[in-house]
């Protein structure tokens, strides 16, 4: 197995949808040889384009330099073939559909395909590492490194350890991305979720919860996060926060309001008869609040623009 990252020099990225252009972007611009692999040619000619406009919107917000996009590009190689994309690569990471038999089979070939020496990450957000390494004889070198949207300007990535990681695996991969510019943090046990999206989801739980109570609607829900404490949150997480204000007052607080907090284990029923009415946010204009394509268009605009912000420095 790769033992160092001075032992990477190719990389393989199976997938070139949502986030596996991305993700080709982040190496290929660090200078690392690219493999960008998926099963049809459209999508590999839409990744390159994407990429492409990723890097001219980033020099153009002074993030980079437009000297910089052409290597880049010239780094990233398509295949159709996953034979061909494993092909002298000592790092793989799959970024295809949450669908954890597709997972399973593109574990177990490349499995079989790369030397013993190469990493294989899945880019999985929710499904456990181990399950999807279940087929594969090899296991020690199977890890996960969820990416977050847009894997090119938000920093995080969560290396997590499935139950037969090796240390070294952990390692190598942590120190490669850290290389590359991101910000790798150890998750130590394969859980549902991870670490990011389960406390992610707790929140959106309850803020649907609070939608469906009548307590206040959605728009309300919304601001009281970004008006409020989410401000915070991008320089004080909510740990250092509970020690800041002391964890008494933490105890509290928690021994009064946890039990009103929503607890089910299932979906909320409004979420549920949002989706089975075809009330699909964005997509269709109507979610928990009603959307036109231009202000759903102004939203993404927002974020990006921020995020953009927040990545120059």
């Amino acid at each position: 197995m790769a033992n160092h990252i001075r032992d990477i020099k190719n990389i393989a990225v199976i997938g070139a949808g949502l986030m596996g252009h991305g993700i080709a972007q982040i190496f290929a611009l660090r200078g690392y040889s690219v493999s960008l692999m998926d099963l049809k040619q459209e999508l590999l000619t839409k990744a390159l384009e994407n990429i492409r406009s990723n890097l001219t919107l980033m020099a153009q917000k002074g993030i980079g330099h437009t000297d910089d996009i052409e290597p880049a590009m010239g780094r990233i190689k398509t295949t159709l073939d996953l034979n061909e994309a494993a092909a002298g690569v000592q790092f793989v990471v799959e970024a295809v559909n949450e669908d954890l038999v597709l997972k399973q089979r593109i574990f177990e070939e490349l499995d079989a395909l790369c030397p013993e020496g190469t990493i294989l990450a899945t880019n999985t957000s929710v499904i456990s590492i181990t399950e999807i390494a279940e087929k594969a004889k090899i296991g020690g070198r199977i890890l996960g490194t969820h990416f977050w949207n847009p894997p090119y300007l938000i920093p995080l990535v969560e290396v997590i350890r499935g139950e037969h990681t090796s240390d070294n695996a952990m390692d190598v991969t942590f120190e490669l991305l850290k290389h590359v510019g991101k910000h790798p943090v150890r998750v130590n046990k394969d859980v549902p979720g991870f670490v990011g999206n389960r406390l992610q989801h707790a929140l959106w739980r309850e803020a649907i919860s609070i939608v469906e109570k009548g307590i206040a609607d959605a728009a309300t829900v919304d601001e009281c996060i970004r008006f409020g404490f989410g401000l915070r949150l991008p320089v004080l997480g909510p740990l250092e926060t509970a020690d800041m204000v002391g964890t008494d007052l933490t105890l509290a607080i928690h021994d009064y309001i946890l039990k009103h907090l929503e607890r089910s284990p299932d979906p909320s029923p409004l979420l549920r008869k949002k989706v089975e009415n075809g009330d699909l946010g964005f997509k269709t204009g109507r979610g928990f609040q009603e959307w036109s394509p231009e202000e759903a268009q102004r939203s993404r605009k927002r974020l990006q623009e921020y995020l953009l912000k927040v990545t120059k420095g």
